[in-house]
């Protein structure tokens, strides 16, 4: 969990300083390039996020006879990431 909220810390940071620029009216090109890397800084998360579910809970869920709600559980994952 550390390192998911220290990950968090990073994005938030970025969004400041992405509201910082837009507020300083910085050339759009480049609040563009702050944005995505905010955006991929949540992919990436994300994927830490996903990762460690995987690992801890669904494996968890599949050991102790939970497979149906483990496999609920990743199919509303895979509709909300495929949206």
């Amino acid at each position: 969990q550390k390192k998911l909220v220290n990950h968090l810390n990073r994005i938030e940071g970025q969004v400041r300083g992405l509201k910082k620029m837009v507020e300083g009216g910085k050339y759009c090109p480049d609040i563009l390039v702050q944005s995505l890397a905010v955006e991929n800084s949540l992919e990436s998360f994300n994927a830490q996020l996903l990762e460690h579910h995987l690992s801890e809970h669904v494996a968890h869920q599949f050991q102790h006879g939970q497979s149906s709600r483990a496999v609920k559980e990743l199919i509303k994952i895979y509709n909300l990431v495929n949206r």
